[in-house]
């Protein structure tokens, strides 16, 4: 990351193996976009501070897209409408976010329990650690 240069950044659990693996599905389609901030390392705390979320028991992940924060269903659809082949999905900015939200706090709740949890958080794979920040970027 070089001067002045706005990175849009993804902010997720990294224990979490669902949201882990959303991180590799998102990097294998954005096209370099995106970073990835764990909210286990040191920048992903003060990230998770600054918006409200709890970063020993989040129960969502956040976007940071132009410099403007997005949560829950808002960031899914906002980090998917960037990806090749899936801007259709902006579709589902239609159904109200209050039922959108209601069906991905259900899915946050549960992730533990239906797709599993790292007992640290894991390091990304040669080919994504260098789109993954862990300590607060150089000014």
């Amino acid at each position: 990351m070089t001067g002045d240069a706005v990175v849009d950044v993804i902010l997720y659990d990294g224990v979490c193996v669902l949201c882990s693996g959303f991180i590799r599905f998102v990097a294998a389609r954005d096209g370099g976009h995106f970073r990835f901030v764990p909210l286990q390392s040191d920048y992903g705390h003060l990230l998770a501070q600054r918006f409200g979320i709890p970063a020993d028991d989040p129960d969502t992940y956040s976007v940071v897209i132009g410099g403007k924060p997005a949560f829950r269903s808002d960031a899914t659809l906002a980090i998917l409408a960037r990806l090749r082949c899936y801007g259709w999905t902006r579709i589902f900015r239609l159904v109200p976010r209050r039922l959108r939200d209601a069906v991905y706090n259900l899915i946050a709740r549960n992730r533990y329990r239906w797709f599993g949890r790292h007992d640290a958080c894991r390091l990304p794979d040669p080919s994504l650690a260098a789109r993954v920040i862990e300590r607060l970027p150089e000014a």
